[in-house]
């Protein structure tokens, strides 16, 4: 099962805010400990929203909006995707979120797999082309 791991956005991170030296090595024995056990995919900080851009369809028609964005809770500062046997087991590895990282809101989703969709052309097709090899 693979579960992206969302850390919420802050205004320090929506300011543009670089982590101290403690929180860049608190976050990366976590990450270590994560790859040790098999468990990490992949994970990324983002820059803020300021610095990026949303888009709008209507009726097919697109209308880009840029950033920065007003509602913060709603924005994501970074991402990890882990691979793991439950949900359960991706609770703990997140209690175990480094504290240096100060108060956080982090959220965890179970991502699809194609499996999920059961048996069609479009998934097979995403199959032919490698999409189900992208984990």
């Amino acid at each position: 099962m693979r579960f992206m791991i969302i850390r919420k956005a802050d205004r320090s991170t929506e300011a543009g805010d670089m982590p101290s030296e403690e929180i860049l090595a608190a976050m990366g024995k976590y990450n270590e400990e994560l790859v040790k056990a098999g468990a990490l995919l992949d994970a990324a900080g983002l820059q803020p929203s300021s610095k990026g851009a949303r888009v709008r369809f209507s009726r097919g028609k697109p209308t880009v909006i840029d950033g920065p964005f007003a509602e913060t809770k709603e924005l994501i500062a970074g991402y990890s995707i882990l691979e793991v046997r439950s949900k359960e087991e991706a609770i703990e590895w997140v209690k175990r979120w480094p504290p240096e990282d100060g108060d956080v809101e982090i959220e965890i989703r179970q991502m699809f797999e194609l499996e999920d969709f059961g048996p069609s052309e479009a998934v097979e097709r995403m199959r032919e082309v490698g999409f189900a090899d992208k984990k």
